[in-house]
């Protein structure tokens, strides 16, 4: 396995959301962005989900498409990106920087509400 602090891959993290366009980040609302070591089996439990342990990010919340008036007061949405499974995945410093980035784009995408099967035609599965 790749080996990278916590510090370099939130740093990616942190790059790879610097490089998406102004405009679109001025778009998103009340979100929030995450690093975790790892997928968390007891949330996917909680929320129904089937738990994979190589998720590379997680996207928690209402997108934009799907809110109304009722939307106030709430908690902010959640995306969140895993450093374990993108190592585990990748071979290369090189293969992290660019699956980190792709990975961000893909859970900013479920914040404006495009789904996984028109990520995936995009490019961004």
């Amino acid at each position: 396995m790749l080996e990278m602090t916590r510090e370099e891959f939130e740093e990616l993290v942190a790059e790879a959301l610097d490089r998406i366009p102004p405009e679109l980040m001025r778009l998103m609302d009340n979100v929030a962005v995450f690093v975790e070591d790892e997928p968390d089996p007891a949330a996917a439990k909680e929320s129904g989900e089937e738990f994979d342990a190589d998720l590379l990010g997680l996207y928690e919340g209402t997108p934009l498409t799907d809110r109304g008036e009722w939307y106030a007061g709430v908690l902010p949405d959640r995306i969140t990106i895993y450093r374990g499974p993108t190592l585990r995945m990748c071979e290369t410093r090189e293969d992290v920087v660019a699956e980190t980035e792709i990975t961000v784009v893909h859970e900013i995408a479920h914040h404006f509400g495009i789904d996984d099967e028109r990520l995936h035609e995009l490019g961004y599965g």
